[in-house]
């Protein structure tokens, strides 16, 4: 499926050409699903693109993680906090869907609906669908994953920097084989008590200080189960139907990001479940042909929580700077997050792991998404470009904490434009950077003076990497109320232009073709052909 905005503004002959073509599809290889995934460490902004996308969405799904994510909307006055419901559960027209790649615990799910009902979320359970191959998270995995993170800190002097939300202890139940799933639930309860009182045992011996109310669990279980049996249904059959049956709008929401993948992260600062894009696959049954368009989000700067390594990190006046002014707080932990410049090598690491794509069919008519008032054509390119201003977005975004700013969201959403941004990248929090004389850009990275065209894998070797950067004019200037391209400062244009030019150098050539880049600064800006 396309999942674009462009074809919502197309005459009505085209619309019908469109579905013809959506419907010859879906009898081929099936329907495709649209995906949004963080492309750096997390806190990208992923919930704005999802928000963007999912008003027309017919199936909004998660595909892995668990309640440790955080996303906050702000729909008509009112703050909407989401954790393991996937956000587009607002959208009273839209199914959401939990696959067998997230972890559940059930307690939070209940809570967290709960929360929302208070504010004006109706009829939830109605449209929520759980795969019954969804694994369970235990109140005695959270209280695990605490003491494993005070073992840690005792045994090397550090943690990993967990949720605390037993996400970790949950995958390692699955990976053991020991883990109970929703189905294992809604079977036979005694031989799912039977399973549960082993598994909890286990972990008592591995945690002898580990007090565990196993009875009183067993009765809030199966209180639980009854709740959700309405809601659970095989997974794989489901996408299936909605894969192969009438074409659907399908979007798939990533949490996380590339640089917190199990296997594909900073290792072992990491998350414990795959979210590139292959977990897409895994996490909810599909096969590769049913992806389509791929997301992937970015911040004009960068920002990361907890412990790791960091390469453009500022631990200066710019890193205050940027946290300040980006109100970087998590909003699961309420963690401050650290902050530095953008990182080219990182984003094109990202790029090799998950394909971002996000391209239209040929001829999509450019649409600007103003925040202010309805969509309005305009004849620049066959692009999609959304502006959406800090004061009128409203605090969305995954892990924007309470009492944000609203930051701007800039995204070609086609990757078929003539305007000079990244293909593929979705852009967000650019205002952030209106007050700074200069901007610098990590554009590669170095190890013993000598240029690396990868991104290490081992923590204490990209420790040591020195990062070459390039140093830009900042615009001094406000940009939240920019509504189209035009309106950006010629120097915030730049920017995102030497974001763009840089990221496709690291995509696609030899890191050494940087020096003739910089040799000849009126290079001219590469860009899409019409077609």
């Amino acid at each position: 499926m396309s999942g674009t905005r462009a074809s919502n503004d197309r005459p009505p002959a085209a619309g019908g050409v469109k579905r013809g073509r959506l419907q010859h599809e879906a009898a081929t290889t099936g329907s495709r699903v649209t995906v949004v995934l963080g492309a750096q460490w997390g806190d990208e902004g992923k919930g704005k693109v999802v928000d963007l996308l999912a008003t027309d969405a017919d199936i909004i799904s998660r595909f892995q993680g668990g309640n440790n994510a955080g996303h906050t909307v702000v729909v008509d006055g009112k703050e909407y906090d989401f954790h393991l419901l996937p956000s587009g559960i607002i959208n009273t027209k839209a199914m959401s869907f939990i696959g067998n790649g997230v972890v559940v615990h059930l307690p939070g799910l209940f809570e967290e609906a709960e929360k929302n009902e208070k504010k004006g979320l109706k009829d939830w359970e109605k449209r929520l669908i759980l795969s019954d191959r969804a694994h369970l998270v235990f109140d005695f995995h959270q209280a695990v994953d605490g003491l494993q993170e005070v073992q840690r800190q005792a045994q090397e002097g550090k943690n990993i920097g967990t949720t605390r939300k037993g996400i970790g202890p949950a995958y390692s139940s699955k990976a053991a084989r020991t883990g109970l799933r929703i189905c294992d639930l809604l079977s036979d309860f005694d031989e799912f008590s039977t399973r549960f009182k082993n598994l909890a045992h286990q972990h008592q011996s591995m945690f002898p200080t580990l007090e565990i109310d196993v009875e009183g669990q067993l009765k809030r279980l199966k209180g639980f189960a009854e709740r959700i049996r309405p809601m659970v249904r095989d997974g794989v059959y489901f996408m299936y139907e909605a894969l192969h049956g009438a074409p659907k709008k399908i979007l798939v929401e990533g949490a996380n990001a590339a640089l917190l993948d199990i296997d594909f992260g900073t290792y072992p600062f990491v998350t414990s479940s795959n979210c590139t894009v292959g977990g897409v696959c895994t996490g909810l049954g599909i096969p590769p042909q049913n992806i389509g368009e791929v997301y992937g989000v970015v911040k004009a700067y960068t920002t990361r929580v907890g412990i790791g390594a960091f390469p453009t990190e500022q631990i200066n006046e710019i890193g205050d700077l940027l946290q300040s002014r980006g109100h970087e707080w998590g909003v699961t932990t309420g963690r401050k997050r650290r902050c530095g410049w953008l990182d080219l090598m990182t984003l094109r690491y990202a790029h090799m792991v998950n394909g971002f794509t996000a391209k239209t069919g040929q001829g999509a008519r450019c649409t600007l998404v103003s925040a202010h008032g309805p969509r309005v054509n305009h004849s620049r390119a066959r692009c999609v470009w959304a502006v959406r201003p800090r004061e009128a977005q409203g605090r969305s975004g995954r892990g924007h904490g309470v009492g944000g700013p609203r930051p701007a969201v800039l995204v070609c959403k086609t990757g078929r434009c003539s305007l000079p941004g990244p293909r593929g990248l979705a852009l967000t929090k650019l205002d952030i950077l209106d007050v700074l004389d200069e901007i610098k850009v990590g554009i590669a990275y170095k190890l013993s003076g000598k240029r690396i065209p990868y991104f290490p894998a081992n923590q204490e070797i990209l420790q040591k990497v020195e990062v070459e950067y390039e140093t830009l004019p900042g615009w001094k200037a406000d940009t939240t109320g920019a509504r189209k391209w035009e309106d950006l400062p010629p120097q915030a244009q730049n920017y995102i232009r030497e974001m763009g030019w840089r990221w496709q150098i690291q995509r696609f050539d030899d890191p050494a073709v940087l020096d003739k880049d910089r040799a000849d600064p009126g290079r001219p800006r590469p860009r899409q052909q019409p077609q």
